[in-house]
């Protein structure tokens, strides 16, 4: 699941004070005596699996007999500005659901307290994308909940129009299946829909061939898209894009599945939801996607599965939380054991790699969970929040995709920006 990074506005000014907060030993002996617990989640938790959030109370309330429990749920877009305005005050929550991309402005703002991966069920084998997600500067402040990945999906009835029966386990049978699609459907037909400025697919080639989009050295970011290695994979996302998509060359993935719900497609490489998007009939124009899609491992040019970013949530406890030790209860009560079990029957993949390999001996979930094992996160570096919101990553693959630049100078240039902001909080 996919989760766009806020900045954490307004939070600047508050960093010396909230700061002081974490290691205050009247703090920690007070949360662990807290009779009032406040929670926020997003409206994920209410709608979909309000049972687990119960559960969780219930746990807390039996080892802290009389505490008060109060839940407050909130959509993506308003939440972080709720956040934001509340980590001023003396009210901060004492739980908070976080997009795992929007950890890293408030880790390095200093507006979460530190925690002990110790004391969290399944902590040892936390999938490296989401555990990338709550550490900075080799210090935890969050939890993982819950993953998203991305997976290969294509219309059967297409492929099979060209006589393909099954779909592809190697890069060069996808490219081979690819051009008799291609080849049957016509010039303007995308056998691949790759929005050009889709940064997470392109990077996941660039992770293929072994490249990142910035190292760290000696406590310093630098970026590192014009490696060789980071070279390679961006010419093959070139190819693709030269190759099967055949659409508008500077857009981005937002309205993808609308799109993709258009029929000039076939293959699209996204977070798994978007394909049962597409098929649902207000966004379905052709009236044969339900039904007629098939999820897959995308295989990469490497010869192995196709590296992809990981999306999902986290959960962070504010500095200025004053029940800080319950609040660690709590949330490994909500993501432990049991939880996670509840989390995969809703249909997400678990925040660990031991749960995640109970996923791949069910066929229907065989595909996600096997595509997750695969996976990369953004640099944690403080100014990675300005790389995102200056869009660099987005110029440089629009300038590829549409020729005005070659991949050596785009990349460059790309190197050039990132190098700018990416050590500077």
């Amino acid at each position: 699941m996919k989760r766009k990074l806020v900045a954490a506005i307004g939070i600047a000014g508050m960093v010396v004070s909230i700061a002081a907060c974490g290691s205050d030993k009247k703090d920690d002996k007070a949360g662990a005596d807290a009779k009032e617990l406040t929670v926020w989640l997003t409206v994920d938790a209410q709608n979909n699996w309000p049972n687990l959030v119960k559960s969780a109370d219930a746990a807390v309330q039996k080892a802290h007999p009389g505490i008060k429990i109060k839940h407050e749920y909130y959509g993506w877009p308003d939440k972080n500005t709720k956040l934001d305005a509340v980590l001023a005050t003396d009210k901060a929550p004492d739980v908070v659901e976080m997009g795992n991309t929007e950890m890293l402005g408030y880790m390095v703002k200093g507006a979460f307290a530190p925690v002990d991966p110790a004391k969290f069920d399944n902590s040892a084998a936390w999938l490296d994308g989401l555990k990338a997600s709550v550490t900075y500067q080799g210090q935890t402040y969050g939890v993982p909940y819950y993953a998203g990945g991305r997976v290969g999906t294509w219309r059967k009835d297409i492929a099979a129009a060209s006589g393909i029966k099954a779909a592809p386990k190697t890069y060069a049978e996808l490219t081979a299946d690819l051009d008799k699609i291609q080849k049957k459907q016509g010039a303007t037909f995308n056998a691949w829909y790759q929005p050009t400025r889709d940064w997470y697919a392109a990077m996941s080639f660039v992770y293929d061939a072994g490249g990142s989009i910035a190292k760290e050295e000696g406590g310093q970011w630098k970026a590192s898209l014009s490696s060789p290695e980071s070279l390679k994979g961006l010419n093959a996302w070139k190819t693709v894009i030269d190759t099967y998509m055949h659409g508008d060359k500077t857009k981005d993935e937002s309205d993808r599945y609308i799109v993709y719900g258009q029929g000039k497609s076939d293959l699209m490489f996204a977070a798994a939801w978007e394909g049962a998007t597409a098929a649902d009939p207000k966004n379905d124009k052709t009236g044969k996607l339900k039904d007629n899609l098939e999820n897959f491992v995308l295989p990469g040019p490497s010869g192995k599965n196709m590296p992809v970013f990981l999306g999902g949530s986290d959960l962070a406890v504010p500095v200025k939380s004053k029940a800080q030790g319950v609040a660690a209860e709590w949330i490994n009560a909500f993501t432990g054991p049991e939880g996670q079990k509840g989390l995969m029957a809703k249909g997400n993949l678990p925040n660990n790699k031991t749960d995640l390999a109970t996923l791949k001996s069910d066929p229907a979930t065989v595909v996600p969970a096997t595509a997750a094992e695969s996976n990369w996160f953004v640099p944690m570096a403080p100014g990675w929040g300005q790389v995102e919101k200056a869009q660099v990553l987005q110029t440089m693959l629009q300038n590829i995709g549409t020729g005005k630049k070659s991949v050596e100078d785009a990349a460059k240039d790309a190197d050039t920006a990132i190098d700018k902001v990416i050590n500077t909080k």
